[in-house]
């Protein structure tokens, strides 16, 4: 049986949600996990551990779509300032480091130097890469439009450039993309909403069900 929900259930009342909506825990739905990359307006490294996306492309080009950006934080100033960044994605091997970036975030730092990440030069964007990272995406800004009326929010569009790729990754008959070392998955505090119980997000990889999809 199906239960249904309307209005924020009486056991997630009193729960921090930190500016989400309570429909983002009772959902949990996973979203892919990366490290977005870019240059402060000082020249320093700017690196900030991004969730919330898709990625999409028609026969004009492959896109990002940053579903939730911070207006007030580094990576949406930058986007702003220089229009440039790099999408990287990290193995679970280095999910540590670049989660270091969160606590080492200061305008004066060097995010990446301070988590332990090199930064590697773009092909085609002044933004830096991440060459721990599998796969590095350059992007340019395309466009923003506001999440909700709030206002604390962004929605923002990059437009892929370049794309780099360990090798390795390329070939599924070898190491390929999913997998323990492959893509990571941010799964988002799923709490039970009928009594709350356990919180805390998960951190998940992507398994295959089926080398064929039927439709």
């Amino acid at each position: 049986m199906k239960k249904e929900f309307t209005t924020c259930p009486t056991s997630l009342a009193d729960m921090e949600t930190y500016g989400f909506s309570w429909m983002d825990f009772v959902t949990a739905i996973p979203s892919p996990l990366f490290l977005v990359t870019s240059y402060k307006e000082n020249g320093l490294a700017n690196a900030c551990l991004q969730s919330w996306a898709s990625f999409v492309g028609d026969n004009d080009g492959f896109y990002c779509i940053l579903a939730a950006v911070n207006t007030a934080g580094h990576l949406y100033q930058t986007l702003k300032q220089r229009g440039d960044a790099v999408i990287n994605f990290m193995s679970g091997e280095y999910y540590g480091r670049c989660s270091q970036t969160i606590a080492h975030n200061g305008y004066g730092q060097d995010e990446l130097a301070a988590a332990g990440l090199t930064a590697k030069p773009s092909v085609l964007v002044n933004a830096p890469r991440v060459d721990e990272c599998f796969l590095n995406l350059e992007c340019r800004y395309a466009w923003e439009h506001p999440l909700s009326p709030a206002g604390t929010h962004a929605t923002v569009c990059l437009s892929v450039h370049h794309v780099a790729m360990e090798e390795a990754y390329l070939d599924e008959t070898l190491q390929g993309r999913y997998g323990p070392s492959g893509y990571l998955y941010n799964i988002h505090r799923p709490v039970n909403p009928l009594h709350r119980g356990v919180e805390g997000d998960a951190l998940a990889v992507l398994t295959k069900l089926r080398d064929e999809y039927t439709y």
